[in-house]
């Protein structure tokens, strides 16, 4: 595991703005933060990336406080903080450079939201080549409309996502899982 990576996406307080609407999984940060102390305790790598919209109404730009981190997400001394303003952990960002100096070439993925920045990052890295990893319960989203007004639950484009996602750019699994092989 020394070359797994845990990468945390856009775990910000803006995700927690009524403006996002209905939203599945509130256990997802909880299973966050039981994956980060479980990196930290066995002092394996952990990577955060944060969302800094371009958008003047977003609440996930900087200076504002939805921009800022969760508490059960905050970096730590020592682990790398990338900022982005577009939905891949990858792009404009020293991530892939970093992972290779690191010689990473696992990544456990985890963070808001299942249908943008998460899938966005996760199919990069799959194409990347890393072996990634998505935690089903450690991600969430929110309701959605498409272009007819048709409302699809969160749940459901969760679950459409990583259905879409698993088997071809990663492996799914839930928190426990994972954990367990650490026991």
């Amino acid at each position: 595991m020394n070359h797994t990576a845990l990468l945390v996406i856009d775990v910000q307080k803006g995700f927690d703005h009524p403006s996002w609407g209905i939203r599945n999984n509130p256990t997802a940060e909880g299973n966050i933060s039981l994956l980060l102390s479980c990196w930290r305790k066995h002092n394996l790598p952990v990577i955060h990336i944060q969302h800094c919209s371009l958008e003047p109404e977003s609440p996930l730009r900087p200076n504002q406080p939805g921009n800022a981190f969760k508490e059960e997400a905050l970096p730590i001394d020592g682990e790398e903080v990338f900022t982005k303003s577009v939905n891949s952990g990858f792009i404009g960002t020293g991530l892939e450079n970093h992972l290779n100096k690191q010689n990473i070439i696992s990544l456990v993925i985890v963070g808001l939201t299942t249908d943008h920045c998460i899938s966005t990052t996760t199919r990069m890295a799959g194409n990347l080549g890393f072996d990634t990893t998505l935690i089903s319960d450690a991600t969430a989203t929110f309701n959605r409309s498409d272009k007819n007004g048709v409302e699809y639950s969160a749940e459901q484009i969760h679950n459409i996502h990583l259905a879409s996602l698993n088997g071809e750019f990663c492996n799914v699994v839930q928190t426990q899982v994972l954990l367990n092989k650490f026991l």
